[in-house]
């Protein structure tokens, strides 16, 4: 190539930039080219379009050779894999080809599997590659779902395609500039370390120690990819940029999506408008202005790959006092196995249920609970976890815990950074039994407080809380949200571990608490005191106490039914539906009888007895007065008249 140093790029710009042109220059001085070309062939009545790709033809060398990969989008990555190291190809766009994939012809499809096999191919060729594609992320917003869905996928395939690639370049008015510079090989799979930090304190982080690999679902999914409640694919993919993967440092501050701030209230605003007989979904509108803001449309459907995260660390100390030994290693197992109520919820929501071990946390009202070196894995591990979620098709996330300890460490998380007293937001203590056990209360109690003396000068900053106080679970719970609001994966929080994660992520990216969801504070303090500073009130009140994760899952069905029904009712007739309401309609027989049920008229039949026959012989009667409905006098004739001073008034 005419860059040295260089095996696969990435070449980005705006329309009428001049990124065609560049690209092919780099691959002037290769021998052979194959020309990949991906978009579809022009509209016979589209001379404009015509002309454009005529002059793309024309600008090639006699000894490129051409292939088309528009019939079929999932080829290209075929294309990419199959050719050999001493071949050069060029990929003239990804703009064309992202408009194929997203194409009704080619759909049902999982956009985000596809772009993720582009991705891996272009990672793992052993050719040397160029691919061009527009950059769309210095545009307004779209207007239209057609429109944003293009955006978004392509935004994707970008973020990904770069991520693969050794250089990135982009090409404004005609001239590059080189966004990501050489690089050595590294190994496939395996994330750059970040360079050691420095921290608030003035310490300098350890390097990450990696946490154990546990994505083993023991329950599958009745829905998978990224399809809907009714097993259709979704508009648009959350796939985007795996960023942990390159090296990027966990720190505050960070930039991350944000819902959909128009597709909320437009949802809301369409719920006014359904042919239901009642007054509406109640407080339960708020599930579908959510689901309308994460999925980014007015009509969202209901999530169809839920997976659970259950979140295993155990603290020592008085924060476990109260607990039995080993009892949460065996709800692990229990859950792992596929039993127990966590796994039986799962199983009848068709959610996946993986279990994962974060690391122990040692006593914190003798020193902190972990290291910063395990903080740093924690958080690079949850957000690990919610990347491969995401590329997995996962829509929902419901994140749980069982470990011992975890409340006072979550009580102790709160209390620093919301400033809340120990025993206003630590639960009270039941034993196996369903005894309360006031002295185990008061010696978490006691551990919380003597924790929050121990840091009382130490940094509150979310790393150096989580180190201090949270422990690993925390710290993985953190990343998770973290993970999952960079790649718009919605979270459904429960019990107090999930709220402390939260309170802790708005130091690090305070776009995180939008993406999650409460479904019931379960009666437990610290649930409720985060909810309130997060802003996220609880949709139910029904003080469910399962566990982590398993109250979120009893209310699932309810919020799927809520969201299904919000998306296949029509609009009210009256507002603009399609069912047009006739004025009036007669209504049909109960029974047997003739075609039309107004005859142009029906004499009565007598009430009482009478003549059998009314023809020539009986001549009808020119009046016939109908019978009294209950007893009086004999005769019908005409009421006598009386002394107008007889009758009273009225």
């Amino acid at each position: 190539m005419s860059v040295d140093g260089w095996h696969t790029i990435l070449v980005l710009g705006g329309i009428r930039s001049g990124k065609s042109e560049f690209a092919e220059s780099l691959v002037a001085d290769a021998p052979t080219v194959r020309y990949v070309a991906t978009a579809a062939d022009a509209d016979p009545g589209d001379a404009e379009w015509a002309a454009r790709l005529a002059a793309h033809r024309d600008r090639r060398p006699g000894g490129w050779t051409t292939e088309e990969t528009a019939t079929d989008p999932r080829r290209l990555a075929d294309v990419i894999s199959s050719a050999g190291p001493n071949e050069t190809l060029l990929v003239d766009d990804l703009g064309g080809w992202v408009t194929v994939l997203l194409d009704p012809a080619h759909q049902p499809a999982d956009d985000v599997a596809t772009i993720a096999e582009l991705a891996a191919a272009v990672r793992d060729s052993a050719a040397r590659i160029v691919l061009v594609s527009p950059e769309v992320g210095l545009s307004l917003v779209p207007t239209t779902p057609l429109g944003r869905a293009f955006t978004d996928a392509l935004g994707a395939a970008n973020r990904a395609v770069a991520d693969a690639c050794d250089a990135v370049a982009l090409v404004i008015a005609g001239q590059p500039v080189w966004l990501k510079p050489a690089a050595g090989p590294r190994a496939t799979g395996v994330p750059t370390q970040a360079a050691p930090s420095t921290r608030a304190n003035g310490t300098t982080a350890e390097p990450e120690t990696p946490l154990p690999d546990v994505l083993t679902p023991t329950v599958p999914a009745s829905t998978g990819g990224k399809a809907g409640g009714d097993g259709t694919a979704w508009a648009a993919p959350t796939m985007a940029l795996p960023m942990v993967a390159t090296g990027l440092v966990i720190q505050p501050g960070m930039e991350l999506p944000m819902p959909d701030e128009y597709a909320g209230p437009q949802a809301i605003d369409r719920l006014a408008s359904l042919d239901v007989p009642g007054a509406g979904l109640g407080v339960l509108e708020r599930v579908v202005g959510f689901a309308a803001a994460t999925q980014g449309t007015a009509t969202p459907r209901a999530w169809g790959s839920v997976r659970v995260l259950l979140l295993h660390g155990d603290h020592e100390g008085g924060a476990a006092a109260g607990t039995v030994p080993g009892e949460s290693s065996r709800r692990a197992r229990q859950a792992r196995a596929g039993r127990g109520a966590l796994a039986r919820l799962a199983a009848e929501s068709g959610a996946s249920l993986q279990v994962v071990d974060a690391p122990s946390a040692a006593p914190i009202e003798e020193g902190p609970a972990v290291s910063p070196a395990a903080v740093e894995s924690a958080l690079r591990h949850g957000w690990r976890l919610a990347e491969e979620a995401a590329d997995a098709g996962v829509e929902l996330l419901v994140l749980g815990a069982c470990g011992a300890g975890t409340e006072a460490a979550a009580a102790a998380v709160l209390a620093a950074t919301a400033g809340a007293e120990p025993p206003a937001v630590l639960g009270r203590v039941v034993t196996a039994n369903g005894e309360i056990d006031d002295a185990a209360w008061m010696v978490r109690c006691a551990a919380v407080r003597d924790a929050l003396h121990r840091t009382r000068r130490s940094p509150r900053d979310a790393k150096d809380v989580l180190a201090e106080l949270g422990g690993g679970d925390i710290a993985v719970a953190t990343g998770v949200l973290l993970g999952a609001t960079a790649r718009r994966v919605p979270v459904l929080l429960d019990g107090p571990v999930g709220l402390a994660a939260g309170m802790v992520s708005r130091d690090l990216a305070g776009q995180a608490r939008h993406w999650c969801l409460l479904a019931d504070h379960g009666g437990h303090p610290a649930v409720r005191l985060a909810a309130d500073v997060l802003g996220l009130n609880p949709l139910l009140d029904l003080r469910l106490d399962l566990g982590e994760g398993a109250n979120a899952l009893a209310a699932l069905p309810l919020l799927r039914s809520v969201l299904a029904l919000a998306a296949a009712l029509p609009v009210h007739p009256r507002l603009g539906g399609g069912e047009e309401e006739p004025d009036f309609t007669e209504p049909e027989p109960a029974g047997p009888g003739p075609a039309t049920t107004e005859p142009d008229f029906t004499e009565p039949e007598p009430a009482g007895p009478g003549p059998a026959s009314t023809g020539p012989d009986f001549p009808e009667p020119d009046f016939t007065e109908p019978e009294p409905a209950g007893p009086g006098p004999t005769s019908t004739g005409p009421e006598p008249e009386r002394d107008p001073s007889g009758w009273r008034a009225g």
